[in-house]
């Protein structure tokens, strides 16, 4: 068998070529590696039919000729359909009634493809250790703000589906993280997401993606709060804390502290939900010394107000004061009720906060505060 060697990997190259388009689409330098496999496949089972004693498991060593990148470039499914082809042309070969040979090349057939297998397997182990650790490091890289030329570059590796506004979801990580399903869930929602595990802490990066159906294009998309939702099982438990949107994935940073932020002060909030935004923690984060939050409170809430109105400023002041009592802060201001009513919901018409719930009341009374201690011209506040 051995002198027909050279005209069996010449009559699979050809084989190859008239039936598979891809084969003949390939650069030459690709072509010419499928053509050393085919080859070394040929020439290794011949070898093995001779003594199939002395290396039962050469079929393995047929991917040895491949330089690695060809793995990248020709599927599993395209690299069964060459092993095909090499048994169709080696069978051609044999003799009808020659059954032992036709026996072993069933056999080596066989032990080929488990082969296959075993070298795409082991390589898409590797290529998945190598995401996960590619992955844990621009996750590190948003959460600490050090970006480098090299990043956008890295997570156009992951596959990145993400595109415009981005959040960073910090929860704890629980016992048995299915990181599979929070990427089905995220894809369900049309949204992608990065997963970093940072020991006890569980951090998510999610960005809008694409719509998966023509319908979806025209509706609004899910606001993050509603993602968060939805990706909440998949954490353990405690709190979990949602950044604020940023603009795009080169601003996650941003999201990310105030989320880490929040994660770190959210026990002080004895009913706090799951998940909770962290500028709704902006309290909590300024009492524990966060700078993110004081100049949010500042240039959210009592810049706004100081800039639009005195009136209103001062009305708030003297609501809060009084306990979110309208008829005590109507005997200070010298107004009616009905006044103060109109002013605090100007306030809340302004910036965006209700100084007549008790939890918006007391991110208000800490920009407030915040506010005055910060003013150059503490007069102006009341």
């Amino acid at each position: 068998m051995r002198v027909i060697t050279g005209e069996l990997s010449t009559a699979t190259l050809k084989r190859l070529e008239d039936t598979l388009p891809w084969y003949s689409e390939m650069p030459p330098g690709r072509r010419s590696a499928v053509g050393l496999v085919a080859q070394a496949g040929i020439t290794s089972f011949i070898s093995w039919f001779e003594d199939p004693t002395t290396t039962p498991w050469i079929a393995a060593d047929v991917f040895g000729a491949a330089p690695r990148e060809l793995l990248r470039s020709v599927s599993l499914q395209q690299t069964l359909q060459l092993i095909r082809i090499a048994v169709e042309v080696v069978e051609a070969r044999v003799k009808a009634d020659d059954d032992v040979l036709r026996e072993a090349i069933l056999l080596y057939s066989r032990e080929i493809a488990f082969a296959s297998a075993d070298v795409y397997a082991r390589a898409a182990e590797a290529r998945g250790l190598w995401d996960a650790r590619l992955e844990a490091l621009v996750v590190d890289s948003i959460l600490s703000g050090e970006y480098d030329n090299e990043l956008p570059s890295r997570i156009a590796a992951l596959g990145w589906n993400g595109h415009g506004e981005v959040c960073v979801l910090v929860g704890t990580s629980p016992r048995q993280l299915d990181v599979d399903q929070l990427r089905r869930t995220a894809r369900h929602l049309d949204a992608d997401v990065l997963i970093g595990v940072q020991g006890s802490r569980l951090v998510l990066v999610i960005g809008r993606a694409a719509p998966r159906s023509e319908k979806a294009e025209d509706a609004e998309p899910l606001p993050f709060i509603t993602i968060a939702e939805q990706l909440e099982p998949g954490f353990g438990s405690g709190h979990l804390v949602l950044g604020p949107e940023v603009p795009s994935l080169v601003d996650a940073s941003k999201s990310a502290k105030a989320a880490l932020a929040g994660f770190a002060v959210a026990r002080s909030w004895r009913n706090a939900p799951r998940p909770t935004l962290a500028n709704d923690l902006l309290p909590e984060r300024a009492f524990a010394g966060d700078p993110l939050a004081r100049s949010t409170l500042i240039n959210k809430i009592y810049k706004p107000l100081q800039a639009h109105s005195t009136d209103l400023l001062t009305t708030l002041w003297c609501y809060l004061d009084n306990g979110r009592s309208l008829e005590a802060t109507a005997r200070e201001l010298f107004v009616h009720p009905n006044t103060v009513r109109y002013r605090l919901k100007r306030v809340s018409e302004v910036i965006g906060w209700d100084a007549t719930g008790a939890r918006e009341a007391l991110i208000l009374q800490a920009a407030l505060i915040v506010g005055s201690i910060s003013d150059p011209e503490p007069g102006r506040a009341r």
